[in-house]
């Protein structure tokens, strides 16, 4: 919503503070929107804090749970410190630098990071059991894992094109002579759609598995799929209000999730099936 709306530079460029203040009272639109972001993401980063106190409490150094906690909160660190980044370099509002670019798309994989910690975090204190990654279902998940990655970044890039951008037409998409961020714009529907045709190959993989775990987790994440490519038109052909924006973006979480979900149950099936041998 911040880069949607062109509110990254609510708060000015003070960083923690928000225009010389700890808490805003007062302001804009786009500053109660910035501010607000600060606020949620603050506790954001308490609640990830907590979630590795618990687990330093709970399990012995060593143990996965304890590992995987401890990379959230190095991930959602990163997170605080590419937002403040943002805002003291002015890679806000109407800038359409190379630098704001690259950020702001690894901004949005980072998250992923993030979330992949936090799911396997919850994964393994639930029961889940430590995995190998490898084999041949490792490398087939690999893959779905990295193209979702490099349509992530590719979104986020094209999400800003249409942000900066939003007069720009199919034409200006492919005229050399367009910001580049417009001209980026088409690669990322392009993944997309190859993407989303590996990872439904790949959840049809997993369906007739007798794990019910992973069988559901593959429905899912096709249905996922499916739902996502309609957001995606829908966005196009609505030019990307708001409102699909953030939708389509929740949608990219939740795929995420599912498919890191469907990884470590295909490779605890595996690790389970060697420790049966």
């Amino acid at each position: 919503m911040v880069r949607a709306t062109g509110s990254g530079a609510g708060c000015g460029s003070n960083w923690p503070e928000c225009n010389g203040s700890v808490i805003a009272f007062s302001g804009s639109t786009e500053t109660v929107i910035e501010f607000s972001h600060r606020a949620t993401s603050g506790l954001a980063f308490l609640g990830v804090v907590a979630l590795w106190v618990w687990a330093r409490g709970q399990y012995r150094p060593g143990d996965r749970v304890r590992r995987a906690a401890t990379w959230a909160v190095g991930f959602i660190s990163v997170e605080v410190l590419i937002g403040a980044a943002l805002v003291t370099y002015d890679w806000v509002g109407d800038d359409a630098s190379v630098a704001r670019a690259v950020v702001d798309g690894f901004h949005l994989v980072n998250t992923l990071f993030l979330l992949t910690a936090l799911t396997l975090t919850a994964w393994w204190a639930g029961g889940g059991v430590a995995v190998t990654f490898r084999g041949a279902d490792a490398r087939w998940l690999a893959v779905g894992l990295g193209a979702v990655l490099l349509v992530a970044g590719a979104g986020a890039l094209t999400a800003l094109g249409d942000t900066l951008f939003p007069e720009a037409t199919f034409a200006d998409d492919l005229s050399p002579s367009s910001h580049f961020l417009v001209r980026l714009r088409t690669i990322h529907p392009i993944i997309a759609v190859i993407t989303a045709g590996y990872l439904l190959a790949l959840a049809r993989r997993y369906l007739a598995w007798d794990s019910r775990p992973t069988s559901a987790l593959a429905r899912l994440l096709a249905t996922l799929v499916v739902v996502q490519l309609l957001a995606g038109v829908i966005n196009l052909a609505l030019s990307a209000p708001l409102a699909m924006q953030l939708i389509h973006l929740l949608l990219a979480d939740v795929l995420w999730i599912v498919l890191v979900l469907v990884a470590v149950n295909v490779l605890a099936a595996h690790q389970r099936e060697e420790v049966s041998v």
